[in-house]
């Protein structure tokens, strides 16, 4: 089949550009044209301004395609324009959603695909529910065929390795070098990061599938682990020592850096499990690549391309000198009390 990637240089999109030609199907992608893509020579690009519905309109009649794969709509009005464009020209709708979709703390775990979606655990997650909703109501109207895709922490070649405090590259260096990593809370809330190989091939899976016409997916981890396990994976992956603990609750580390706990506040802190049995059944969708082995792909790429900031470059060791000092005083207090 003929498929159009709205992206194609991206975490995710790289991988599904590749697998896409391995599947035998003719790929271009519309991009910016600014960022150098690592894919198949038999790939054609088509340059042009994603908000722009006009140069979208070029590229769906410069490649004609059957398949529109969607990696870069954030917002219901650009679902609209898409619908608008695409509409009665194609088969099929493949949209790039997340499992932020979802309300949290979660009522039930694992998660199914009808979980509660309101409120959503950040703005971002409620525009790509609200896009769902255009794209979705577009399948049911006859314009085209819609699949939506939720992934939900996709790390890899080409991106960095998370922790509590973000996506600074630091992080690996600091644990390469055996200094204290800052946890949130106990780190036994769970975490499931899935290689964006795994997550591609769930969407090549559902290109001219008519079993995932007009469904929503889970393409998650089956590795879920606790946050403690995360670093001592990690630390594993890259022959480092095990990892130096130092545990803080997430209200201390929100009050002492707002400006670097957005992710924690919206997603770290929550336990949470996907169920990808439909995903499994319907995209033939595999969890192939272990964490740890990923882990260590993705350093290794780090590395050749000079990427792994100083595990100093963040203040993360005056925070914890400082909680370190308070828990000991607080020891010290207590201590004195039961004398």
């Amino acid at each position: 089949m003929q498929v159009l990637l709205l992206g194609g240089t991206g975490l995710i999109s790289t991988g599904i550009t590749r697998q896409l030609v391995e599947s035998e199907h003719d790929v271009a992608c519309f991009t910016r044209g600014e960022s150098d893509a690592q894919v198949p020579e038999t790939v054609e690009f088509v340059h042009g301004d994603r908000s722009n519905p006009d140069e979208l309109a070029m590229a769906r009649d410069e490649i004609d395609p059957d398949v529109v794969i969607d990696m870069i709509l954030f917002d219901p009005d650009t679902a609209r324009e898409a619908v608008d464009v695409f509409g009665g020209d194609v088969e099929q709708y493949v949209f790039c959603s997340t499992v932020d979709v979802y309300h949290r703390p979660l009522a039930t775990n694992p998660v199914q695909e009808d979980a509660p979606r309101e409120p959503a655990v950040s703005e971002y997650g409620a525009n790509k529910a609200a896009a769902e909703d255009v794209f979705m109501e577009a399948h049911e109207d006859g314009a085209f065929s819609t699949t939506v895709i939720r992934p939900w922490s996709t790390y890899g070649e080409g991106g960095p390795v998370l922790h509590s405090l973000g996506v600074g590259t630091y992080y690996v260096d600091r644990i390469r070098k055996g200094k204290p990593i800052l946890v949130h809370g106990s780190g036994q809330s769970l975490w499931g990061p899935c290689h964006r190989d795994d997550v591609a091939g769930a969407f090549v899976g559902a290109v001219g599938n008519a079993d995932a016409y007009g469904e929503a997916y889970h393409v998650t981890s089956e590795e879920v682990i606790t946050w403690n396990q995360y670093h001592e994976t990690v630390a594993a992956a890259i022959d480092a020592p095990e990892p130096d603990l130092v545990h803080v609750p997430v209200d201390q580390l929100r009050a002492a850096m707002p400006d670097r706990t957005d992710m924690l506040m919206d997603h770290f802190r929550f336990s949470t499990v996907f169920d990808n049995a439909k995903a499994r059944r319907d995209l033939g969708f595999e969890y192939t690549i272990g964490f740890e082995e990923g882990v260590r792909r993705t350093v290794e790429w780090l590395d050749e391309h000079d990427d792994v900031d100083p595990w100093d470059s963040e203040a993360d060791d005056e925070l914890i000198e400082a909680w370190r000092d308070a828990t000991a005083s607080f020891q010290r207090a207590i201590d004195a009390d039961g004398e």
